[in-house]
């Protein structure tokens, strides 16, 4: 079983669409809001070098803002 974790934030468009998309797949995800979360936004930074959202762990791989071909081929590995 694939294991999908999406960080996002409140206002941000993309997290909407990203996930809406896996919604329309039918892919059970978990969703972490970093807004306001010191935290867990700079471990995310720590791990992908990345500020921005979303950022997706699939299974343990890092895919990073809207990108659903990505997250899909994670899903397939």
């Amino acid at each position: 079983m694939s294991t999908v974790t999406v960080y996002t934030t409140t206002r941000c468009p993309y997290c909407v669409m990203l996930k809406n998309f896996l919604e329309d797949q039918n892919i059970p995800f978990r969703e972490i809001n970093v807004e306001g979360n010191l935290e867990i936004m700079n471990q995310i930074v720590a791990k992908t070098g990345q500020m921005g959202v979303p950022q997706t762990e699939v299974n343990g791989k890092w895919v990073v803002g809207y990108d659903p071909n990505n997250i899909m081929l994670a899903l397939r590995n």
